[in-house]
């Protein structure tokens, strides 16, 4: 999975913020645990499967899914009706450490200063019919969640991490988009088209940029072959032109501070920050040109399509406001552009709080959702990425969204009518909106509750933060050592967004995730 790309992401620079949960106050008899009844691991486990019921998610699947998953053989030999051969070619993957579930595969040629970029995505839709159990549990959830103490997959894993994944050294089928990129990042065409592919290495993000950055020896399938290499190099090259090229069109670079949970064993051991880097942004850059292009395929196809839609910020006077502290002006009327030269400035001029700068703007632009493009009528766009041709295809094993588009394009390809009708298509649109929000909202959960274990023994301390959220409902602030967010209870007059305090821990929920802070 590329977590880059995760439906929880928003922005080119970073996701899975939203606004934050509403609680009434933290009871400080439940702040404490009791480390004899149960392991972190296993209380958190405990309240991410309880979040997940009361949410409406089915955190096991049916034994009729179960019988269909392992009922299904892996497919032999090329298949016909226009599936080109590229086993041949240089596919790579790269991904975090544990992924399993592997969406997409890229390899770039150039010729005569034009690269052709090829981005492989998992055709998932050749084992999961539509209709069938697998497809209607997926349909169900319609998205994987991810908890510190366990994922809940949107597929069985015997599809997700085996017959659907693109795997290294297996043939899999793949729905290949073809992007030709000039020297400046400019896309100039693209393409798609059905293929085999094979996988010839797995890689992990962080072990890849550090090669990259010059900071550690290439990983053992980098350094075994001089191709994958040289792959990685070029591939590097066209992102980095890739995202400036997006960046002048007004792409946000934003750089916000999300957090894993980091277990010793079963036991909650610390929350450690994202860090990004050129290896993560390489496949944010090849994920987003993909989306585009898949979008714009299925318009020029007369196809309706389910795009991912960021609309201007309702909040734009406070980031307004924001730029004017800090000495900067932005216009009145929303402006992706601007708000970009703005950050870009920013980041020049204090790289070590653009970050808290970046969770301000990330909180105030809201959040994305599913809607249904029709050919020939105008669509929202994305304000985030500022482009106006955006559907989420990259991410079959663990988007509904992506699943149907993909069907889509399969249609599309095969000269056949649409597979879904357009009504069906809003109905999608609306229900996956609502199942990705509470899907962050489950996960946001049970990183709040490992939060609230970490912090239960530090009653009294104070921290420096930064406000997240500022409404009738409440006032949120996010401390940036550990990187955690909680409520302000007592002290929140006149608090907004981006602005920074300093808080004292009043007490902390456990189950419930609350954490409270006074201003200090």
């Amino acid at each position: 999975m590329c977590h880059g790309c995760v439906s929880r992401n928003d922005t080119a620079g970073g996701g899975g913020h939203k606004a934050p949960v509403d609680y009434d106050g933290a009871d400080d008899e439940h702040g404490t645990m009791n480390p004899g009844s149960s392991s972190g691991r296993e209380w958190l486990r405990a309240i991410a499967r309880r979040a997940m019921k009361q949410r409406g998610f089915e955190p096991d699947f049916p034994a009729d899914v179960v019988r269909e998953a392992n009922a299904l053989v892996e497919p032999r030999g090329v298949p016909e009706g226009g599936v080109l051969d590229l086993r041949g070619l240089d596919w790579v993957s790269i991904d975090n450490d544990d992924s399993r579930d592997l969406d997409q595969l890229s390899v770039a040629e150039e010729k005569d200063g034009v690269v052709s970029l090829l981005v492989a995505v998992a055709d998932v839709d050749s084992a999961v019919h539509k209709g069938g159990p697998i497809d209607e549990r997926a349909r169900t959830n319609t998205t994987s969640v991810y908890t510190p103490a366990e994922i809940f997959p949107m597929l069985p894993e015997r599809l997700s991490t085996d017959l659907t994944s693109l795997n290294p050294d297996e043939d899999r089928l793949a729905v290949v988009v073809t992007l030709e990129v000039q020297r400046d990042g400019t896309v100039a065409s693209s393409a798609l088209g059905r293929a085999l592919v094979r996988n010839k290495a797995k890689l992990a993000y962080d072990s890849v940029a550090a090669w990259l950055d010059g900071q550690a020896a290439a990983p053992p399938a980098v350094a075994a072959s001089k191709a994958v290499a040289a792959q990685l190099r070029l591939q590097d090259g066209v992102a980095a032109a890739m995202k400036e090229r997006r960046e002048e069109r007004g792409a946000l670079a934003l750089a916000t501070s999300e957090s894993s949970v980091v277990f010793d064993g079963d036991l909650l051991a610390d929350l450690r920050p994202h860090e990004e880097n050129r290896a993560k942004e390489l496949i944010q850059d090849f994920m987003i040109a993909a989306n585009t292009a898949t979008a714009q395929f299925l318009e020029a196809k007369g196809f309706p399509s389910i795009r991912r839609v960021l609309r201007v910020p309702d909040r734009w006077e406070r980031i307004v406001s924001l730029a004017a502290e800090l000495g900067e002006k932005l216009p009145a009327a929303a402006s992706a552009p601007a708000l970009q030269a703005f950050l870009l400035k920013r980041r020049a001029a204090d790289a070590a709080r653009f970050p808290d700068l970046s969770l301000a703007v990330v909180k105030l632009l809201g959040s994305g959702e599913y809607g249904v493009e029709l050919p020939g009528q105008p669509t929202p766009g994305h304000f985030g990425l500022s482009v106006k041709d955006y559907a989420h295809s990259t991410a079959p094993n663990r988007r509904y969204p992506d699943l149907v588009t993909q069907r889509l394009v399969k249609a599309a390809l095969a000269g056949h009518s649409a597979p879904y009708s357009v009504a069906e298509l809003q109905e999608l649109a609306r229900h996956c909106t609502e199942q990705e929000d509470d899907a962050a909202k489950v996960e946001r959960q049970v990183k709040k509750s490992a939060a609230a274990m970490l912090l239960a023994p530090r009653k009294g301390e104070r921290f420096d933060a930064i406000v997240t959220g500022a409404s009738p409902k409440g006032t949120w602030v996010r401390v940036f050592r550990p990187p955690v967010e909680g409520r302000v209870v007592r002290g929140d007059d006149g608090l907004d967004v981006g602005e920074r305090v300093r808080v004292e821990l009043l007490g902390t929920d456990v189950e419930r995730g609350y954490i409270d802070f006074a201003r200090a």
